[in-house]
């Protein structure tokens, strides 16, 4: 068995857009096993920190290191699920098979390796569908099916339930849970309290871009460390 990629490092880590700090010396390590829920508002930084995280940006300062400094396999060997999926122009079935073939995997394994996916997230009789015109759950579970196909080690879901229903929102967390159950280290973001609760093991919580507490998930809920985290918690804002 391959060495794990994790953990993954931030070292002082800093980024800024038209010259407005969106993320502010944040220090912390990502480490295989437990799912880690990045919890914050809306505009707390959460989605910045997870396109850092995953290399899509690079910092304005500080540092961001895996393990792995192998860098093709890094990218090989994590993914990561936007709150909007981009699908491409093509059927249900072939915007997996082409993460494959992107990924490197033989041709004639692809169309079976994609199949099993579009089962493994309830998809598998929408194959032939045009990926377009599907619903937002199902283009969400078909964003998560091409994740799956690569067998990740980490995978990162950005905000992955906004805007769906709640039928649609439990479909999205069971599949949440079977990447979790199936040995895959889970970094999500999200600002719903509820969601943080069912899928975390534990919470990195984030205010202006800041890390202002972390905490195993039944601690941080039932004792914060943090006023800022309890003021959250309760609904309050942060401006008032």
């Amino acid at each position: 068995m391959s060495a794990s990629i994790l953990p993954l490092a931030l070292e002082n880590v800093s980024y800024a857009s038209n010259g407005q700090p969106i993320i502010s010396s944040v220090s912390l390590a990502i480490v295989a096993g437990p799912s880690t829920i990045i919890l914050g508002a809306n505009g707390a930084g959460k989605s910045v920190l997870m396109r850092l995280m995953h290399g899509l940006l690079a910092p304005a300062s500080g540092t961001v290191s895996w393990r792995e400094k192998d860098m093709g396999r890094v990218r090989r060997q994590q993914a990561m699920v936007f709150q909007r999926p981009v699908m491409l122009r093509r059927s249900a079935l072939a915007n997996v098979v082409y993460a494959l073939a992107v990924a490197g995997v033989p041709a004639g394994e692809r169309e079976a390796q994609a199949l099993a996916a579009l089962d493994e997230v309830g998809l598998r009789h929408l194959a032939q569908r045009p990926a377009r015109v599907l619903s937002g759950g199902e283009q969400q579970r078909l964003a998560l099916a091409r994740a799956w196909a690569l067998h990740p080690e980490v995978l990162f879901l950005d905000e992955p339930t906004a805007n769906l229903d709640p039928g649609a929102v439990r479909e999205i967390e069971t599949v949440i849970k079977a990447f979790d159950a199936a040995g895959t280290k889970i970094v999500m973001a999200t600002h719903n309290l509820g969601q943080a609760r069912r899928l975390g093991d534990e919470v990195i919580y984030l205010q202006a871009g800041r890390v202002m507490e972390r905490a195993p998930i039944e601690q941080f809920f039932a004792r914060p460390a943090t006023a800022e985290a309890a003021a959250f918690m309760k609904g309050e804002l942060p401006w008032v």
